[in-house]
């Protein structure tokens, strides 16, 4: 993967610009105001606080990977709990938002998921409620102090991964590095505002965040540069240990860093259909609803906080405010969110209504009748977002394979008017079709090989080819149709062949059994149904004396015998290929259904090799 791809450093460059332009604004006002050996080193401290920055994010980015590949394979299970019950939504928001360390990727995710009809907006809802309970864990985190403890867990985490041979307990070493990293992180940028601690110049520009309007713009326009509020609350966190910004300023800080993510789920929702960008609507809403509501209560939040926090009575000054303030913001932070999940839940049918009258949803496009009208194929729901959980990635393209199923559904229908009575223009139809499942299985093709550039568990491996196999056997599918399906047509039409009632009917039932077990294969992968798709391969030998019974019938048409006697030897041959080809569309569909009890088989092989 192209290093500039990775999402840490997508982060990191942001970072990198705005430590340049601090250093070199500040530079010649710091020596100036500083006035010779009183002076400070901008540069040191600015390189320090932002490298510390980068590694912070770093080490939550692995963190967060490792921990989405252990939880991977039961992400799909945990967000199988989400009902219409909010509160159930809410948890679940929270329990992922603490895996993958974000609520703007939680976002993200909710966005794929409502683009893919995964999740109405009512459980989206829920799940953002919960998400922004559940970013509150890592300003938790980094507030207790330590840092000392930093480096051993890099070092665990390092003889973890390079002495582990299984794939999964090596995630575990990367986990422990990159909170270690995390840890270490903070202490680089602690130490890099030491000085600050005595620079009179600097104390005066950060008693301004005790304005509430000017700790929320700047913290909201920082966390939108860099994407990421658990960042900005590491920064908030190690100004508040040198005693560098009082509980009112960290609070309003905090409260702008929640506006900041608004940012990612708007970048998120760009392009995507409107009942997505309504994910979009509610995480702003919410977001800035409850800051315009908390923004006057500031006063009161710090009283609470400090009669819940930790109190350090025997220290002054700075030296109090760097002992206390960091747990105090931390669970202020925590206070504000989980107090406005809870308010806003059962209000969710109101924001509900609010987004659908803010975006209103138009009328969704037939993908066949775009296919008719020549309009290029733009996929549905392969949300580039998603590949990093490529078990949730694989669920999309589950969903977007739905699609081209219903297209070789209908291709399929349409066979006895097209072939069966050499109706050539119907086969124009069908070829368009195939086109668009072309299209289809190059997007879903081009997507799975992105999935697979991850650092992926054997099971979620086995998956991924599972669903590639599968993919390609329903394009042949396809492929029959356009390409043999046509010529037979011809034949039919050029020879002015006119099949018999009976030999219609006989053909009719053929297709009308391959139709039902394609239906059941395509539903069994989409919904991986192992039961369905036994069913399919089970309907082998049904499928077979069908056919042996067709063929005996057009043996005895053809001499003569039966109730409808064959003209000559071209429509017997017809009829024959025609039995060959449906016999082919089975044998594909066959394999669809195979490679879903293959893929569960492998699924409960790496799950028992694992206990």
């Amino acid at each position: 993967m192209n290093i500039l791809q990775t999402s840490w450093l997508k982060r990191f460059l942001p970072i990198a610009l705005i430590a340049l332009a601090a250093a070199a604004v500040m530079a010649p006002w710091a020596a100036q105001a500083g006035g010779g050996a009183k002076g400070i080193d901008v540069f040191t401290i600015t390189m320090k606080l932002f490298g510390g920055l980068a590694i912070f994010l770093y080490g939550m980015e692995r963190m967060g990977d490792a921990l989405k590949i252990v939880a991977g394979e039961k992400m799909k299970q945990i967000l199988g709990t989400l009902t219409t019950n909010r509160f159930m939504g809410l948890i679940t928001g929270a329990i992922v938002t603490a895996i993958i360390q974000s609520s703007s990727v939680t976002t993200v995710l909710l966005v794929g998921f409502v683009t893919a009809d995964l999740m109405s907006l009512s459980q989206a809802i829920g799940v953002i409620l919960g998400a922004d309970i559940g970013t509150t864990i890592t300003a938790q985190i980094v507030a207790f102090k330590v840092t000392k403890f930093a480096s051993l867990l890099i070092a665990v985490g390092f003889v973890q991964i390079f002495t582990a041979k299984d794939e999964k307990k090596k995630q575990y070493g990367y986990l422990v590095m990159g909170l270690g990293m995390i840890f270490f992180g903070m202490g680089e940028m602690s130490n890099a505002m030491k000085p600050l601690r005595s620079y009179e110049p600097f104390i005066d520009m950060m008693k301004s965040v005790d304005n509430p309007v000017i700790g929320i713009l700047l913290s909201a326009a920082f966390t939108g540069l860099i994407q990421s509020s658990s960042a900005t609350m590491g920064v908030i966190v190690a100004l508040a240990m040198q005693g560098l910004i009082s509980l009112e300023g960290g609070i309003a800080l905090a409260f702008g860093a929640n506006i900041g993510t608004c940012m990612t789920a708007g970048l998120a929702a760009m392009g995507k259909p409107r009942p997505a960008v309504r994910v979009a609507v509610a995480h702003v809403t919410f977001k800035i609803a409850g800051v315009a509501i908390a923004v006057w209560l500031i006063p009161q939040l710090a009283d609470i906080v400090r009669e819940i926090s930790p109190q350090y009575t025997d220290l002054a000054g700075r030296d109090r405010l760097a002992a206390e303030v960091p747990r105090q913001v931390a669970n202020a932070h925590t206070i504000f969110n989980v107090v406005m999940a809870f308010a806003f839940l059962p209000l969710g049918g109101l924001f509900v209504r609010w987004c659908e009258w803010i975006v209103p949803v138009g009328k969704d496009t037939d993908v066949v009748d775009d296919a008719m009208a020549g309009i290029s194929y733009t996929p549905k729901y392969l949300d580039e977002a998603l590949i990093s959980t490529p078990t949730l990635a694989l669920s999309l393209v589950r969903r977007e394979v739905n699609v081209m199923s219903d297209v070789l559904e209908k291709m399929i229908a349409d066979i006895p008017e097209a072939v069966f009575k050499g109706d050539l223009e119907k086969m124009k139809e069908l070829a368009k079709m195939d086109d668009r499942v072309d299209e289809i299985h190059q997007a879903v093709t081009t997507y799975i090989a992105k999935i697979g550039g991850a650092n992926l568990s054997e099971a979620v491996a086995d998956e991924v080819m599972a669903t590639i196999t599968a993919t390609s056997e329903m394009e042949n599918i396809g492929d029959i149709i356009e390409n043999n399906m046509t010529h037979l047509a011809e034949v039919c039409a050029n020879n002015k062949v006119v099949l018999s009632d009976e030999a219609i009917k006989t053909l009719t039932d053929y297709h009308g059994k391959i139709t039902s077990a394609f239906k059941a294969s395509a539903t069994a992968f989409i919904t991986d149904n192992e039961e369905t798709a036994l069913a399919v391969m089970a309907m082998k030998d049904e499928i077979s004396d069908m056919d042996n019974a067709c063929q005996t019938k057009q043996m005895d048409a053809l001499q003569g015998e039966g109730e409808a006697p064959m003209a000559d030897l071209t429509a017997y041959t017809l009829q024959t290929d025609i039995r060959e080809n449906l016999k082919r569309i089975y044998y594909h569909t066959k394999r669809v259904a195979k490679v879903v009890a293959r893929s569960k088989e492998a699924v409960l092989a790496a799950a028992k090799a694992r206990a």
